[in-house]
């Protein structure tokens, strides 16, 4: 029986002898328990405290010495690679089929014995008070998402403030040092501010080398980045993750609010809108121990936090490839498309997510960063100049085969193809087919794609219908569109684009 039911119990026992019945077994059939309680109740309103009793572990005799001689072992092997309790019931139902112990019953054992070998030393912490805006902490962890209907293993990187609580976490598919830079600048369009000091453990995209002491020879890029924002790094004891609890428990906590159960993205942008809406969310709690919650804590902190830089730092990697034979430049062992001749030297500038390849001050090709190795990325699009010299080599070219499995060439490509080369021939068909494509370049893919459906479903099958059905689409875009007056320059320049970085930092782009 539980302790807190057995005072109830007791108390009923006392009131019914003293005020009751009157007799020990009158209580005692009246309550239905026995006579000692009774005598016990009486004499103390306080029940006595069970013992813990100790029973020979009989079952545990055959793996003792087997378990000792592992912990022994581990006084000598790293911290990271010593057996978990876990680990020594597996060993022993592998290596000692005949110990019937349970893993509770290990787990007790081992335990105790760690303790004993000094293998286990409980530490006491001490509690610290953090000023407003001179501290946050930054740790990477790893969560799993759904994204595209693949379940993937994701780095998330998180930036808690030590004094108001909030935090900051967005995941990339890599944990790498354009990664980590990019998300300290999102960090601080977060915050709409910098901290003074931020605290890491060693991590090679920061820390290039542990030295003596508190001393660490810094990556070239992580010093520029922080002399650009106007930071100091502190970085922990190695094998010390304490000296960073704050974001340590923060990313614990968080991963079991909201990356459970697993999140379900069509890719990385929209989990991290994902990821950024439950960040103010999180502004709703108050935290044990706070008397406000972390979204006015927060608000309290920004007048603390150094102001944001008027630009960004560059955060690309650049490198100079050349374009080699099959129209594409060799970047991080990857090769990538680019419609440039071959020869031709370009810039290449690699970001987390994106790179990105210029040519005379002018983006030519962005591809999504590929982080196999040895792989071909190669866009259709890159292609259709020398395709339309060499029409027969499309149907058998692996940048359509490429773009079939990405969705980028839907059936009805295929068959106003078909329908192209039945009435124009093979090859007449195939640079018709070229030309429309290349119609897409102008007008953007959607609107291709609905103009050939047009044509199909109207059964006019030509090159030059679809070009008609594009022109109309487009003047009835812009005559539908709303014009005030002095806006026509509106229609003279080029609208601006947001990348998936820029619409994080853009206040409310991310809702």
């Amino acid at each position: 029986m539980d302790w807190s039911k057995k005072v109830e119990l007791f108390e009923q026992i006392r009131r019914e002898y003293e005020f009751g019945i009157g007799t020990i077994a009158g209580v005692a059939r009246k309550l239905k328990v026995h006579r000692r309680m009774v005598r016990e109740a009486v004499g103390s309103a306080l029940p006595k405290r069970r013992k813990k009793t100790s029973r020979p572990r009989w079952k545990m005799a055959p793996a003792v010495e087997f378990v000792d001689r592992i912990l022994e072992a581990d006084k000598k092997a790293p911290r990271k690679q010593r057996h978990t309790a876990h680990r020594i019931w597996e060993r022993i139902r592998c290596e000692l089929p005949a110990c019937q112990a349970g893993e509770r019953t290990i787990r007790q054992y081992v335990h105790d014995r760690k303790r004993a070998l000094g293998l286990l030393v409980p530490e006491t912490f001490i509690p610290q008070s953090y000023e407003w805006g001179v501290e946050a902490q930054v740790d990477w962890y790893e969560a799993y998402a759904d994204l595209g209907g693949e379940r993937r293993k994701l780095q998330v990187f998180a930036m808690r403030s030590m004094a108001s609580g909030a935090a900051f976490h967005c995941a990339f598919a890599h944990a790498t040092q354009q990664a980590f830079l990019e998300a300290h600048e999102r960090a601080f369009a977060y915050f709409t501010g910098v901290f003074q000091r931020l605290r890491y453990d060693n991590l090679t995209a920061a820390v290039k080398r542990v030295m003596r002491g508190a001393r660490r020879e810094e990556t070239t890029r992580f010093v520029a980045f922080r002399s650009h924002w106007r930071f100091t790094a502190e970085f922990c004891t190695p094998n010390e993750p304490q000296e960073k609890g704050g974001v340590e428990g923060e990313a614990g906590y968080f991963r079991r609010n909201h990356w459970v159960p697993v999140p379900q993205a069509a890719d990385l942008a929209e989990l991290n809108r994902h990821l950024l809406a439950a960040c103010r969310q999180e502004e709703q709690r108050t935290i044990a121990g706070h008397t406000q919650n972390v979204g006015t804590a927060l608000l309290l902190e920004r007048e603390h936090l150094l102001p944001l830089a008027a630009e960004g730092a560059d955060l690309a990697q650049i490198s100079f490839p050349s374009i080699t034979s099959l129209g594409c430049a060799k970047v991080l062992t990857n090769a990538y498309s680019v419609p440039l001749p071959a020869g031709t030297q370009v810039q290449a500038k690699v970001y987390a997510s994106v790179i990105e390849f210029w040519h005379d001050g002018r983006c030519l090709a962005r591809h999504e960063r590929c982080y196999g190795r040895q792989q071909q990325i190669l866009d259709l699009e890159h292609y259709l100049d020398v395709l339309y010299r060499k029409p027969g080599a499309l149907a058998g070219s692996r940048p359509l085969e490429q773009a079939r499995r990405a969705g980028l060439w839907p059936a009805s490509f295929d068959r106003i193809w078909e329908a192209l080369m039945e009435k124009q021939g093979k090859q007449s068909g195939t640079k018709q087919m070229i030309e429309l494509l290349k119609l897409g370049q102008r007008h953007g893919r959607p609107r291709l794609q609905e103009a050939i459906e047009q044509a199909l479903a109207s059964q006019c099958v030509d090159a030059a219908a679809v070009q008609h059905l594009l022109q109309t689409q487009e003047l009835q875009h812009v005559c539908c569109e709303p014009m005030e007056i002095g806006c026509l320059a509106h229609y003279q320049r080029p609208l601006p684009v947001l990348n998936e970085y820029e619409q994080l930092l853009t206040p409310g782009g991310a809702q």
